[in-house]
């Protein structure tokens, strides 16, 4: 064993948190959503591969079905999906029968109260969700059946021992098949770690990116023995780390990392927007900020709102160690597929978290993070998300994501409370998937699909994103989390073409920004730095 000489990551090697061996998400850590989204998804999809193997495979070789629900398993290991299956219906009766009461009892509660008292309702609750839910009426007497969260977490639904890290070499920008689609099976060539994600031991793996340990130690930390020595060299490197210093200069550094990942840097603080970061691909990759160019420390980590391209637990579990203080949007605690990013951050090992909503703010030395509102991208469900605006000095810059300006006048609202705003990130999937896309595994009941098809997750198109820009008094726009860094299309599906809605809507904002004398419009890509 090579004992004397010290190793850390290789710039190379990706951590994929997975929970039952699929990639995890948000929705894969609340109890809840968790059993509804395995018992209404994965296993309708794996039982639709094993019923048509070649038929998955077919379709997930054609570039234009990416991302589309075809399982991308070898037609050779159809017997592990099998295996896994068997084991989702037996070992995880529980939380299919939680699901399988919930949306039963949510359907019979709809059809039955009509305005009078719940309280009789308590003794038909299904056993498994005895104790669990609260019922309650909106002010027009509709039915809501809403589950407490923090009590489903201590609850035996919730199971960290599902929880594991899988260690691998990323050889290509476009190497990983969709995480939405396709469990990860294990390979000669990974790491496969079982380990709960609110474990201290996590942070010990991921120091290694800066601090190199001799190979005994690592091996140690993921419990793994001598004769893994082999599996585990290729995932390693002697190379010296390089460490980023903090940002001195004069003036407010901006570094874009790709999607909504932002650093903002000045006078010693940094604050991390969404954080999403790419490894550097083994081969062939496209040159980016990764990793080791944040640095040694984040002050605050800023998550906008709990979808899977904003809320990233591949990024969130690896900077842990560095996070000083997590901010999440406050949730509205009604519907059980608005998770409480608070309770599960705490339950990813975050030890300072605070929670925002519209205005509220956390004052800095010459600056002050502020939540503001944000409309739209949620197919009109109610859920918990925020924007922020950072000042730095009396520079304000505002970091939008995905929201959508379906109404100017809350906008210019916000510019008489914190004056003109300067510079706007803004996001532009103005397009977006319809609300079953992302929410049919927890609605009780099928929508029309006139109505599913317009309630969209969708952000700003060019008419919306100017009212919002003008609506704040923005003297520079930059259109992000685009989806287009070739490192994202694991999650993010295809990236869009030149040609596609978004990008000609994009285009069109910043021909007019330039027409109207703003200073700078552009659509940061790949790396970007501006320092204002």
């Amino acid at each position: 064993m090579k004992q004397n000489r010290a190793y850390r990551l290789a710039g190379y090697t990706a951590v994929e948190p997975l929970v039952n061996n699929w990639a995890a998400w948000s929705d894969l850590i609340s109890p809840v959503p968790y059993s509804l989204h395995m018992l209404h998804y994965q296993m309708n999809i794996l039982s639709s591969y094993l019923a048509n193997p070649e038929m998955h495979i077919e379709a997930s070789q054609d570039a234009q079905f990416f991302g589309g629900p075809f399982v991308t398993v070898p037609i050779e290991r159809a017997q592990e999906i099998e295996q896994m299956l068997h084991q989702m219906k037996t070992n995880q009766s529980d939380n299919i029968t939680l699901a399988t009461g919930l949306t039963e009892f949510a359907n019979y509660i709809h059809k039955e109260a009509k305005g009078q008292s719940l309280e009789p309702y308590y003794e038909k609750v299904p056993d498994a969700l005895r104790g669990y839910i609260e019922l309650l009426y909106d002010y027009f007497s509709n039915p809501i059946v809403r589950c407490m969260e923090t009590l489903l977490y201590e609850s035996p639904y919730y199971k960290k021992e599902l929880q594991s890290l899988r260690i691998f070499q990323q050889t290509s920008d476009d190497s990983r098949p969709f995480f939405l689609t396709t469990p990860r099976l294990p390979e000669s060539d990974q790491i496969d770690w079982q380990i709960p994600f609110i474990s201290s031991e996590v942070d010990e793996l991921f120091k290694l990116e800066a601090t190199p340990q001799p190979l005994e130690n690592i091996l140690d930390v993921l419990g793994l023995s001598p004769a893994d020595e082999q599996r585990l060299l290729p995932l390693l490197t002697q190379d010296i780390p390089v460490r980023a210093e903090r940002w001195t200069g004069a003036g407010i550094r901006v570094r874009y990392f790709g999607h909504a990942c932002v650093l903002v840097e000045w006078q010693g603080i940094s604050v991390l927007t969404d954080p999403w970061i790419g490894v550097r691909s083994k081969e062939g990759a496209v040159e980016r900020l990764s990793y080791e160019d944040l640095p040694e420390r984040i002050d605050f980590a800023l998550i906008t709102h709990a979808h899977h391209d904003h809320f990233v637990l591949e990024t969130l579990l690896r900077l842990r160690h560095k996070i000083e203080c997590l901010v999440v949007p406050r949730t509205f605690g009604m519907f059980y597929a608005d998770t409480s990013l608070m309770q599960m951050a705490k339950r990813m090992g975050f030890k300072h978290v605070i929670e925002m909503e519209g205005l509220d703010s956390i004052k800095l030395p010459d600056g002050e993070i502020t939540a503001v509102p944000f409309f739209g991208e949620h197919a009109d469900l109610a859920h918990g998300k925020v924007g922020y605006v950072i000042r730095a000095g009396k520079e304000q810059i505002f970091f939008a994501a995905d929201s959508n300006c379906v109404e100017r006048r809350m906008y210019e609202h916000i510019r008489t409370a914190l004056g003109p705003i300067q510079t706007i990130f803004l996001g532009m999937e103005c397009v977006g998937a319809p609300l079953s896309w992302m929410y049919g595994t927890f609605l009780p009941m099928k929508l029309q699909r006139n109505h599913d098809q317009s309630r969209r997750t969708k952000g700003c198109d060019s008419a919306a994103a100017l009212n919002l820009i003008d609506a704040l008094g923005g003297e520079r726009v930059y259109i992000y989390a685009m989806g287009k860094e070739p490192w994202l299309q694991y999650s993010m599906g295809l990236g869009l073409s030149e040609d596609s809605v978004q990008i000609r809507e994009s285009e069109q904002v910043l021909f007019k920004a330039h027409e109207r004398g703003l200073i700078d419009a552009r659509r940061p890509y790949i790396q970007f730095e501006i320092i204002l």
